[in-house]
């Protein structure tokens, strides 16, 4: 039951962006870092767990960003080998410099590719931060395999003070308590930063403070799993809860981590045990292109929580001002 939540609403920045990855604390994922070559121009996590190794969310240096959330499909059968996050590193790997117009390939591309309907369900927004703050602002665009045209993409953000958020299902579904829960913090939040002046970093601390905001209430001993899953919707923070409640339950059903690459397939079992909010992020890119990106582990690959002085990794950059938009 991930979450997104993003704003234009901060008169210092282009974009700022909060999200909650959960997933089974035992998937196989390597922390946020630079990529190898030939994607060294892209940052964000990697999901060890598939051979395309994809990934939820990233920015490159020459400023285009994705962010994946799963649709969840109830009663439909999706293509269980085809990976999701294949198409954020797809979007996020175009050579640096290309443009918008390679957007516009991208969004056909994606929505005519065949079988892209049989591949579990997703929405996907990307675009070019730096595109934000200009006048014609084209804003982020939302595309989803349910979606029936490249025509038909849905697009954000295309003024400034606007705050939007998108979780498990299509964008604008308001049944989703999170994501309308979510808005509103946020709008709170930014408001009350820019009255007080906040730094950067207590600005970082009161959006991580949003992403760890549970109403989730305990399990009760009564309570069937279809009418308990169904609370997840209702929750920006999933505490981590497992065992037998989980096993044999695709995480597409309840809509992550280990910390680092190193660890041996066959004793992983990533679609057992504990499920919960394992990663958070909060991305901030200032008008002036500086980038600040900080990606939040909770848990270790043995769902054991961390330590404070473990979790947070966190990187600044400049986009490049030169690279076409």
């Amino acid at each position: 039951m991930c979450i997104a939540l993003l704003s234009t609403a901060h008169p210092d920045y282009s974009l700022i962006l909060l999200s909650n990855r959960d997933e089974f604390l035992s998937r196989p994922t390597a922390p946020a870092d630079w990529w190898n070559q030939p994607n060294t121009h892209v940052l964000g996590g990697r999901d060890l767990q598939r051979p395309e190794q994809g990934t939820w969310l990233g920015i490159t240096t020459d400023g285009r960003i994705a962010i994946l959330t799963n649709f969840r499909d109830e009663g439909r059968e999706v293509t269980k080998d085809k990976s999701r996050g294949g198409i954020v590193t797809a979007y996020l790997g175009t050579p640096p410099g290309k443009g918008e117009s390679a957007d516009e390939v991208f969004s056909k591309e994606l929505i005519g590719t065949p079988g892209i309907s049989d591949v579990g369900g997703f929405s996907l927004c990307f675009g070019h931060v730096q595109a934000l703050t200009r006048p014609k602002n084209p804003g982020l665009s939302i595309a989803s395999n349910r979606t029936s045209s490249a025509e038909g993409l849905v697009h954000i953000l295309r003024s400034r003070g606007q705050t939007r958020g998108l979780s498990n299902s299509y964008f604008g579904d308001t049944s989703w308590p999170k994501v309308v829960h979510g808005e509103e913090l946020l709008r709170n939040a930014v408001k009350d930063g820019i009255e007080r002046q906040a730094s950067a970093d207590e600005l970082l601390e009161s959006l991580f403070d949003i992403l760890s905001v549970s109403t989730l209430p305990a399990r009760q001993a009564h309570e069937d799993w279809n009418t308990y899953t169904r609370q997840l919707r209702d929750s920006i923070f999933v505490p981590a809860f497992g065992g037998e409640v989980t096993k044999d339950k695709a995480s597409d059903e309840l809509a992550a981590a280990r910390p680092d690459s190193a660890y041996k397939a066959e004793d992983v079992k990533p679609m057992e045990g504990a499920y919960g909010t394992q990663k958070q992020t909060v991305v901030l890119v200032g008008k002036d292109g500086n980038v600040t990106f900080v990606e939040r582990t909770l848990y270790d690959g043995e769902g054991k929580p961390l330590g404070k002085e473990q979790r947070d990794r966190k990187f600044q950059f400049q986009i490049d001002a030169s690279a076409k938009v």
